[in-house]
């Protein structure tokens, strides 16, 4: 009854009453609770507020009770503390950080009896405009944010909203006008912030100041349609599709892992039907051979992190064996993702029981699930609410909760209890969806998490799940990193990967599905050509990036361009690196290009330009014992006494899936020509070396 009569009062006189939604933005706007002032985890001069607002509950009790209550005075709200500190009325580090207008609603929610009222909550917020097309630099753009709340009503909270742009350089943001000045042409993002909640904006300037004629580009699917339409907002232009060779070796890497043969390329190349019908037949071949299954298993390996456990290889071998035999079986991934949750029993014989094994305690599980499953890095959340995301502590830890009572042995099962404690509280953590709801205490919520995140509706599995593979096929995701998806970190094409998200939930969670809706789309067939206008595109598609090969991906291609193959421990000369088990099997050549361990997340390790990497390529044992072996494809050619342009045709073919342009060949065979007799033998290797040390080699372009 006292708080009603409160709001009523407070209503009556226009003075702020309602602390949570209107009290804790004062705060958020003001910067008092960010990470370099009371927001730290220690807070600052004895007074320690939520990091960004996020518990006003604790937020409310630092202001109103702790400090024997002296931050506020109730007789005489201009003598608290928590008005003449940040109004420089006493020394404040913060400097002058409460202008007029906050300092004025904290004035009359201190009045008003300082309540915490809770009479609404925030339902959803608007932004205006949500996606901004400019045409030309320096134009001020108006920016307004509306807030709906739960008891019907709707205010205007533009001057509470925290602006943010992702680039000061490319577009700067005011503040206190609540204005924005693109600087730069280009994509750029504008984060707003309202209490727990925030809105990506999209504000764009194109690159050029004349318009792209995109009717004659060739429309494969939906990816390209929603591509080029961002190329159009940007003015950017496209490069050409690529030549068959270009394309066939692209596809290959990307779908199998490995170069195309000699024989496959030149059947290829000689193929005078219609391109895109050989493109596809090519794709549907890849699609459904066993290199396919090898490769993936190795893909899902990494994102799984399959590993052996101490003294104890045959639950990773079951593990290897099951991922394998759900690909090759076409099993849907949501299928697979609810067997890798739930899953209990002996780990060498039920291989997805392994997952478990992959974390050492409920929390890094936790994590891992986060990371894997949703694409988020939860991990934030465990000690404060996250700061970027929508995570709370209750969340990281409930999540926690939900695998609290695993028991990570060689045989995983559940225990009778079992429990993590939510340090926000220091009591155990109640088990918990994600940004949901809470789950029983004494059932086993691991079904009803697999259950939430296989649904259709779910906002995470798909999205992520579509994300990596649009990474693994362009170099990087519509969200980078793959494994942070969150409103502050917008997709490049959001409305692409909502369509792709849909797709592969349409086709059943079909991983060759949606690779096959990817390779052959327009957009991915692309060359990798660039003039002044796009070459700097690095996130637009206007044309093919260039990615470095994977670390077994490039020890194969070595084998495939040379004929001599590496030797992984006990494994069969000539096995793959791909298919390898046991990523701790000793390998020179594997350390060398900085194969991933799988104790963390492998996302993004490939051979890397790092200069040690280099060095080895360039001196080491990796490339040149290869070009020097007797057993060498070079040499066994050497022994058939083939002539020079053959030799050069085959090293081409076998490395570059393609044959030596009409000046590379005359080059080289000019170079070999003036070679002594006894030197030709090396002249050719010294070619062949140098062919797999170029960019064209390394990289899938």
């Amino acid at each position: 009854m006292t708080s009603t009569i409160l709001l009523l009062i407070c209503s009556v006189v226009g003075g702020p009453v309602d602390f949570d939604t209107e009290i804790m933005p004062v705060l958020t706007r003001s910067g008092c609770n960010v990470g370099s002032c009371h927001g730290a985890a220690a807070g600052r001069g004895g007074f320690n507020l939520s990091l960004l607002g996020g518990d006003a509950e604790a937020d409310y009790a630092a202001i109103t009770r702790q400090y024997e209550g002296r931050r506020i005075n109730l007789a005489h709200p201009d003598k608290s503390l928590v008005l003449r500190k940040p109004t420089l009325d006493l020394d404040h580090e913060g400097g002058d950080a409460l202008q007029a207008e906050g300092a004025e609603k904290l004035r009359a929610w201190i009045s008003a009896g300082a309540p915490r009222l809770r009479a609404r909550s925030l339902k959803s917020l608007d932004f205006e405009p949500s996606n901004l097309l400019v045409d030309k630099l320096g134009v001020q753009v108006p920016m307004r944010v509306t807030a709906h709340f739960d008891n019907g009503t709707t205010e205007d909270v533009s001057a509470w909203t925290v602006f943010v742009s992702s680039d000061p350089a490319a577009v700067s943001v005011d503040g206190a006008t609540h204005t924005a000045k693109v600087l730069r042409r280009g994509q750029h993002i504008i984060i707003a912030r309202y209490l727990d909640r925030v809105v990506p904006v999209r504000i764009s300037l194109p690159l050029s100041d004349q318009p792209v004629d995109y009717s004659r580009e060739a429309i494969g699917n939906f990816i390209d349609e929603h591509v080029l339409r961002t190329l159009s907002d940007l003015r950017l232009t496209v490069a050409p599709i690529a030549n068959d060779a270009t394309y066939l070796r692209r596809v290959y890497l990307d779908l199998i892992g490995r170069l195309p043969k000699r024989e496959e390329v030149v059947e290829f190349l000689a193929d005078s039907s219609d391109a895109s019908s050989k493109r596809q037949q090519c794709v549907d071949r890849l699609l459904e051979s066993d290199a396919f299954v090898e490769y993936w298993t190795y893909r899902f390996a990494n994102l799984f992190r399959v590993l052996p456990q101490p003294n104890d290889t045959q639950g990773a071998e079951a593990y290897h064996e099951w991922i394998g035999q759900q690909i090759r079986n076409r099993i849907p991934m949501d299928q697979m993702a609810r067997l890798l949750l739930t899953s209990v029993g002996d780990t060498h014989q039920v291989g997805p029981a392994n997952f478990a094994r992959s974390s050492s305690d409920a929390r890094a599980q936790a994590e891992l699930v986060s990371q894997v499953f949703m694409g988020s890095r939860l991990q934030c959340a465990n000690c404060h609410n996250h700061p970027l995301d929508r995570w709370t502590q209750d969340d990281y830890h409930g999540l926690a909760a939900v695998f609290a009572r695993l028991e990570r042995g060689p045989v995983v099962k559940l225990a009778s209890r079992g429990a993590v404690t939510n340090v926000r509280t220091g009591e155990p953590a109640v088990p918990r969806i994600p940004g949901l709801k809470y789950l029983p205490v004494e059932e086993d919520g691991r079904g009803a998490l697999a259950d939430w995140l296989t649904a259709p509706d779910n906002p995470y599995f798909a999205k992520s799940f579509v994300n990596r593979l649009w990474r693994g096929t362009f170099g990087r995701g519509l969200v980078e990193p793959a494994d942070d998806m969150r409103d502050t970190n917008p997709a490049t094409h959001p409305e692409l990967l909502d369509q792709l998200a849909r797709d592969f939930i349409e086709h059943g969670y079909d991983l060759r599905h949606t690779l096959r809706r990817i390779v052959t789309s327009s957009t991915y067939a692309r060359s990798g050509a660039t003039d002044s206008v796009n070459v700097d595109d690095d996130r637009f598609y206007s044309h093919a990036l260039k990615r470095p090969l994977e670390p077994e991906v490039m020890a194969d291609a070595l084998f495939d361009a040379t004929g001599v193959s590496d030797t992984y421990g006990d494994s069969p000369i000539g096995m793959r690196a791909v298919a390898m088990v046991n990523v701790l099997t000793p390998s020179e050549a594997l350390d060398a290009l900085g194969r991933c361990s799988r104790r963390e997340s492998c996302e993004g390790v490939t051979v890397s330009g790092a200069l040690p990497t280099k060095l080895h390529q360039l001196n080491g044992e990796l490339v040149n014992r290869k070009v020097a072996s007797k057993d060498s494809q070079l040499h066994r050619l050497l022994a058939d006494k083939a002539s020079d342009a053959e030799i050069l045709e085959d090293i081409y073919l076998r490395a570059l899936s393609r044959r030596p342009t009409e000046a590379e060949r005359e080059h080289w065979i000019k170079q070999i020509a003036a070679a002594e007799a006894e030197q030709r033998e090396q002249r050719l290797e010294d070619i062949q070396w140098g062919v797999l040390n170029c960019s064209e080699f390394t990289l899938n372009h």
